[in-house]
């Protein structure tokens, strides 16, 4: 028992089960879809140190016990329940109303399918109590509590993508022996805790996710007049209040002049930018506390955001247990969330309800291959047939199966770098870039996958960010002659963007150990952190997000390699979405890259070879 607990004077047992209900709770009932509903809202839950967390039930309208599908997060629990549906349809990620925080999933369908939705609000929260950052134990304690009620029949699974997803892993790392499997789609940050360093900022390069995440928060912030921070924060404060490139964004500035009074994730992005010196290990140890199965993954379009991208894959490498991953295409999941879920109750009535229904029998891994938009299956991710295939950077912006001519045979002229310079985001929104292509694919060419870039660089400055992106450009019919409009590729090929990659130059350091093809493993400390020296060359490894795409015959392989991104919208917001960009140098940079015999830049990328659909 804690402290706090302690000094309560209350025993666990007797908080436990304890009603503290929320003065006039809701009780109602409701037709749902050939099934009817209660409902029971602000339900308060003391914990083990007595701090009430405030939840809502959704259950079947009559007797029985029922196995119970749970969700938490920082998200408003208020806007989570049936009746939200009831004046907001599913909107698109590109609707105004849009809101990313309704993703506790669809109460009446699991209801109707013989399932109990208990919706929690963690500490620090909302309408619960307590200070965020002290919850290792609630959900042990939450599910405690939904066990010891008549309508539970003691089995717990747990729903919700994103926010809810995180929460689900950490609940999964609590133990408590009645949570028998977990769903958590759209999972958040694998190392470092839910919001984790590495996951979220891939590379080193700081995004705006949390500050675009504010407006949707409900945790519990005092602002008042900034006080001193403990001696080790206080120091690094005054670092970050000097950094230009933070001072040049003034709705970032805002936050840090505020000491960690408001939007506190972003603060400490920005006070300590870099991975705690143990992060690693400490993950490591909870990879080994998750036992129960999980079913995980996320969609094309979470190379965005990242943190769910990576999250998915790495707690699925990383954990031994019946597991599947589940890969999805490119357009965001709708709001209020309610996709994905014949598969969420298949795998509940499998591992709650005992219903062999083939759930287990299927190949482990599915992903969406865009380009053929069609779904395949897999025995595991990477894909295990991979054959790991190099590209290379050459003259003329071209991208080439073909290695470097040998040192000696090329000529001076072949050391030469190709060269581009970037402003800051103060004195222009043009983004500099070199763009390297294919000659239009022969034949079809699927890329499944961890993707990684090698580049031999110099810059004039102390630092940059690399930001390289990857495109499926064509189709492209045409044939390169000396007879003019044909020395180049058609400026009118349509683009897509697949995925892209990120690496501050001054976090090149890499762990050998852990890094695997196509997916260096950054060390990101602060201790690893090398500033540049200008003007010598080094060696970055760039990890790109994984991506599932076929390119077609006839289209081209394209890498555009930048350092600057620049927000869409006014007002430092985005047009779509919360697409977050990154903050970037407040300096012009120049930037040559290398790809001789020497130096042979290159693009890494996991080809799968051409086989028929394997899923419908």
């Amino acid at each position: 028992m804690t402290l706090a607990g302690k000094q309560s004077g209350v025993s666990h047992e007797h908080m436990l089960n304890a009603k503290n209900w929320h003065p006039g709770p809701v009780s109602l009932r409701r037709a749902t879809q050939g099934a009817e509903m209660i409902e029971e809202r602000d339900i308060f839950v003391a914990m083990r140190d007595g701090t009430r967390l405030a939840l809502d039930v959704y259950r079947p309208d009559k007797s029985g016990r029922y196995p119970v599908l749970y969700a938490a997060a920082l998200h408003n629990k208020d806007m989570q329940g049936p009746d939200v549906a009831d004046v907001l349809p599913p909107q698109p990620a590109h609707a105004p109303l849009w809101f990313g925080p309704i993703e506790a999933g669809n109460t009446r369908l699991f209801v109707a399918n013989g399932y109990a939705h208990v919706i929690a609000q963690p500490r620090g929260s909302g309408k619960s109590e307590g200070h965020y950052g002290h919850e290792d134990t609630d959900h042990y304690d939450t599910i405690e509590w939904i066990t010891h009620q008549p309508w539970c029949d003691g089995n717990v699974g747990m729903v919700g993508i994103s926010g809810y997803a995180g929460e689900q892993w950490r609940a999964a790392e609590q133990g408590h022996p009645a949570l028998k499997a977990i769903f958590p789609y759209d999972a958040c940050s694998a190392y470092g805790g839910m919001f984790g360093f590495r996951d979220f900022y891939p590379g080193g390069v700081l995004h705006t996710f949390p500050y675009l995440l504010d407006v949707f928060s409900t945790v519990h912030e005092a602002r008042g007049v900034p006080e001193p921070l403990l001696p080790e924060q206080e120091e690094l404060w005054k670092a970050a209040m000097a950094n230009p490139d933070f001072k040049m964004y003034q709705n970032l500035f805002n936050i840090l002049t505020q000491k960690g009074q408001r939007t506190f994730i972003m603060f400490l992005s920005m006070i300590a930018p870099w991975e705690s010196e143990d992060a690693i290990e400490r993950a490591e140890a909870r990879f080994r506390k998750i036992k129960i199965p999980f079913y995980t993954g996320s969609g094309a379009y979470a190379y965005t955001y990242k943190l769910h991208w990576l999250g998915a894959q790495n707690y699925f490498r990383n954990i031994d247990a019946p597991k599947k991953l589940l890969f999805a295409g490119p357009a965001h999941l709708e709001r209020p969330f309610h996709q994905l879920h014949d598969e969420i109750i298949r795998w509940y009535d499998h591992w709650l309800k005992g219903i062999d229904n083939g759930v287990m029998h299927e190949e482990p891994v599915r992903y969406w291959l865009m380009g053929a938009n069609e779904w395949r299956t897999a025995a595991d991710w990477p894909l295990p047939e991979t054959k790991w295939v190099r590209f290379y950077l050459c003259d003329w912006g071209r991208l080439s199966e073909d290695e470097p001519v040998a040192a000696g045979l090329g000529g001076a002229a072949a050391l030469e770098p190709d060269v581009f310079t970037q402003m800051p985001l103060k004195k222009t929104t043009k983004v500099e870039r070199l763009r390297y292509m294919t000659h239009p694919l022969p034949r079809d060419l699927q890329v499944v996958g961890p993707i990684s870039l090698t580049i031999y660089a110099a810059i004039d400055k102390e630092d940059t960010n690399w930001i390289v992106i990857l495109k499926d450009i064509g189709p492209d019919v045409s044939v390169q002659t000396a007879r003019e409009g044909e020395r180049s590729p058609p400026a009118d090929l349509h683009e897509r963007e697949l995925t892209r990659g990120w690496l501050k130059a001054s976090y090149r350091a890499v762990d050998e150990n852990r890094s695997t093809p196509g997916a260096p493993f950054h060390k990101l400390t602060q201790s690893s952190i090398q500033p540049v020296k200008p003007g010598e060359v080094d060696e970055y490894k760039i990890q790109i997000l994984a991506t599932a795409n076929l390119f077609k015959a006839g289209h081209r392989i394209c890498l555009d390699i930048t350092s600057m991104d620049v927000p869409t919208g006014t007002g430092a917001m985005t047009n779509v979405e919360y697409i977050p960009y990154h903050i970037c140098r407040s300096e012009t940079v120049t930037h040559q890259i290398y790809h001789d015999a020497q130096r042979p830049s290159h693009l890494l990328l996991p080809v799968i070879s051409n086989r028929q659909p394997s899923a419908s």
